[in-house]
């Protein structure tokens, strides 16, 4: 599977270059099953190769895909609410668990959950929906998902372009990875609610 979005993805930027890039970039930021991690790692590879031109504006047409990506998440969150995201979240990988997650980081950590979510798999496609349903203030929300993205996107592009044809190795690890993170941050989720309910609980008693 990995390896076939990985031919995919070199495709669609070999052929399209930056565009293409955003095009992916956004659609893995409205929930289509894309894996930046394979996506961007690529992406530094083609750097590597002159397919890309130009590191910097690899990153720079990376980021704006996620941010355009983000924007239509938000969107769809505000004006669609959980109705429509409960209705129809599940065409793209979003179910009302995942929803709950992310509402526990909001809570926690309040805008810095956005900046907190770009590094967790899945999570990090859809995340920009929840906080349209929150109605999120627009700047800290685009400053800490646009910071955010920069990060990960410099760090995969670069590695990948340091790696070049060795790239495979890489989104081979990050992929293995991902379920080992989403059970770790479902697992501290988890306790979290707990922590706070058992707080709540004892509050009450008081």
């Amino acid at each position: 599977m990995m390896h076939s979005i990985q031919v995919a993805v070199l495709g669609l930027i070999h052929h399209y270059g930056y565009g293409g890039l955003l095009v992916v970039m956004a659609l893995g930021n409205i929930g289509a099953p894309i894996g930046s991690e394979v996506v961007l790692p690529t992406a530094g590879a083609l750097v590597a190769s002159k397919d890309l031109s130009n590191i910097w504006l690899t990153i720079l047409f990376a980021v704006a895909g996620e941010v355009l990506g983000g924007s239509i998440g938000y969107a769809i969150g505000r004006f669609g609410g959980r109705t429509l995201v409960e209705r129809f979240g599940k065409y793209v990988r979003f179910h009302h668990s995942q929803l709950d997650i992310v509402d526990a980081f909001f809570d926690r950590f309040g805008t810095f959950a956005i900046f907190i979510c770009r590094f967790i798999p899945v999570i990090r496609g859809i995340v920009s929906i929840p906080a349209g349903i929150a109605r999120m203030h627009l700047v800290p929300f685009y400053f800490w998902y646009t910071l955010g993205s920069l990060a990960f996107c410099g760090a995969l592009i670069f590695a990948g372009d340091a790696l070049g044809e060795h790239t495979q190795a890489i989104t081979a690890l990050l992929h293995s990875g991902t379920r080992f993170i989403i059970i770790c941050v479902a697992i501290l989720v988890v306790a979290f609610l707990l922590v706070r309910w058992i707080r709540s609980r004892t509050a009450n008693a008081t």
